[in-house]
């Protein structure tokens, strides 16, 4: 792994500001490395064995970044959109501008979100032929049944090329409303096609009309971490 950068690059790549902007304060005399002001854009600065400090603060060169985010409803899963808020403007302190939602989550679905900028472990977790479960709360308009529990067992067709994996339909709890029947269930998935969720459910006849993703992996999302809460 590379360990030396241009030192305007260093700064640039940990938000300092603009490749521009951090070679004025490195002309500026603002930036130190190992007690030692240096005003060279172009200093080759060792990430595993200098110390660099910009006006005052240490600055500390991270590699890979792995934010766990609750992302609520109404923000959508890309890195920058210029009329919608997206995942990566609820993180208000990351310090890598090469980060990206490890999947999506419909811009209505809350829940479980990983953010970094590691390309492998998001290939891994992402990856059909790995079946990584992915694991949502939802509440449906319409009574789940064992019929459906079954139905999602089996796999099912919902318009693609292949039935989905068997996946895992636990009913949690029913209510009858004024509406009509409402079920609390907790789904598993081994894949993530598009609306996945939302479209087998509609496939046995009933609709999601709140969706949570609540563990992908070995993540869980915990009931600490608020809506648009990361760490």
């Amino acid at each position: 792994m590379k360990t030396s950068f241009r030192l305007d690059k260093y700064l640039a790549d940990m938000s300092v500001g603009t490749r521009s902007e951090v070679k004025n304060l490195i002309k500026k005399g603002l930036v130190m490395v190992n007690g030692e002001v240096i005003r060279k854009p172009e200093y080759k600065v060792d990430i595993e064995k200098d110390d660099l400090v910009c006006r005052g603060e240490p600055v500390v060169y991270q590699t890979l970044v792995y934010y766990i985010l609750n992302k609520p409803a109404g923000v959508i899963s890309a890195t920058n959109d210029p009329k919608q808020k997206t995942v990566l403007d609820l993180i208000t302190d990351k310090s890598r501008k090469d980060l990206f939602p490890v999947g999506r989550l419909d811009k209505d679905t809350e829940g479980l979100l990983l953010i970094t900028n590691d390309g492998d472990l998001a290939h891994r977790l992402l990856s059909p032929r790995n079946r990584v479960p992915k694991v949502y709360c939802a509440r449906t308009r319409g009574r789940m049944t064992q019929e459906d529990v079954q139905a999602f067992e089996q796999g099912m067709d919902i318009g693609e090329k292949k039935k989905t994996l068997p996946a895992k339909l636990v009913i949690l709890s029913e209510e009858e409303t004024q509406e009509g029947w409402e079920s609390w269930v907790r789904i598993t998935v081994q894949e993530g096609k598009f609306h996945q969720v939302k479209r087998m459910v509609d496939k046995v006849g009933k609709e999601v009309v709140y969706l949570k993703r609540i563990a992908m992996g070995p993540l869980s999302l915990e009931e600490s971490l608020g809506k648009g809460g990361c760490r």
